[in-house]
């Protein structure tokens, strides 16, 4: 198994032995809930109230990181035609703050950042969060509901394709075809204001 600075991982609505079990297969010991309301009406074992001591049991740690590196800020900035904006997000000194901390958790730890999104590429904890602890260097590893773990290099290529952007990953204008990419992927799914 290939190692990780860190890992990713959507709880979608998956049983809680089974998010278990994948955390433990990545040995994974500490989980940074990026969800900016730790709640599940639908999966309520995600819920954080149930989460945190669910997880203490397994002797795996909580690390609340929803106020910094969540994707429904409370800013109206922070918004563009009503759709959060992640550009402008990553830009904070808050957000740059909250991904130095996190890095020197993942320094003590096997973390797991969490979101709920299942896939990746519709999850703010891909599209922004990964995205710039790649940038800083860090290798994130997202984890698949299947089992398998994927560079987030890999899922970068799955970006350009989601995009139909079939160049040459080693041109000159590479880092400006990804960049777009990010940026149609992330209005498509970021959180839309007025959304339930």
């Amino acid at each position: 198994m290939t190692a990780f600075d860190l890992y990713s991982l959507g709880h979608s609505s998956v049983a809680e032995v089974r998010f278990v079990a994948m955390l433990r297969a990545a040995g994974v010991n500490a989980v940074a809930d990026v969800r900016s309301v730790p709640f599940s009406r639908f999966c309520p074992w995600f819920s954080a109230k149930n989460l945190v001591p669910s997880l203490a049991e397994q002797g795996i740690a909580y690390l609340r990181y929803g106020e910094a590196l969540g994707g429904r800020p409370h800013d109206p900035g922070l918004y563009c035609d009503g759709i959060a904006d992640y550009e402008a997000m990553a830009r904070r000194p808050e957000f740059e703050a909250a991904l130095a901390r996190l890095q020197a958790d993942a320094a003590r730890h096997r973390v797991c950042v969490m979101c709920a999104e299942r896939e990746p590429l519709d999850c703010h904890r891909c599209l922004l969060v990964a995205r710039a602890l790649a940038a800083r260097g860090a290798t994130v590893g997202h984890i698949l509901h299947d089992g398998a773990i994927e560079p987030h290099a890999a899922t970068e290529r799955r970006l350009l394709d989601l995009a139909g952007d079939d160049g040459d990953m080693f041109a000159p204008l590479q880092q400006d075809r990804l960049a777009a990419a990010y940026r149609r992927r992330s209005r498509a799914v970021a959180y839309r204001v007025g959304k339930n």
